[in-house]
């Protein structure tokens, strides 16, 4: 799995001009599922994200995580995460897990957040988005849970 993950003041996500999930603090999330990811690939990567320490404390230093802020997530299904891009001008998303496949692991990943108590807000598998954020920092991790 791949996130980018950004430390954000606000993000929502709009669908046919209806807002489908959106916070405050938080994390804004961008999830892609490679073909080989499985159920430990969303437990390891929810567990790392939910103990990120990027938010500064009262020294001012990236020291609490996001359970410490009472911090929500806006987690977004992202395809494109898995562009390979080395042939040509267009890219290929053969690597990109099939819906059957990636469908559950981003809703398993999006309940094992739940379950540490982090409120997540989503938006549409394959659906066609309009994301906005603001993002705080900045400041922008990327996982990849093959690396």
């Amino acid at each position: 799995m791949r996130a980018v993950v950004q430390r954000v003041k606000h993000a929502r996500v709009t669908i046919k001009d209806t807002i489908s999930g959106q916070i405050e603090q938080g994390f804004m999330i961008l999830l892609g599922v490679h073909e080989e990811d499985t159920l430990e690939d969303a437990q390891y990567l929810a567990k790392k994200i939910a103990r990120l320490r990027v938010f500064e404390d009262e020294d001012g230093k990236m020291n609490l995580s996001i359970q410490d802020i009472s911090g929500a997530i806006l987690s977004i299904s992202q395809f494109t995460l898995y562009a390979q891009t080395k042939k040509g001008n267009r890219p290929s998303f053969i690597k990109a897990a099939r819906p059957e496949i990636a469908k559950p692991l981003y809703e398993q990943f999006n309940t094992l957040l739940i379950e540490q108590g982090i409120t997540v807000e989503t938006g549409e598998f394959g659906a066609d988005m309009a994301v906005e954020l603001l993002n705080d920092g900045p400041v922008t991790i990327v996982y990849d849970t093959k690396e």
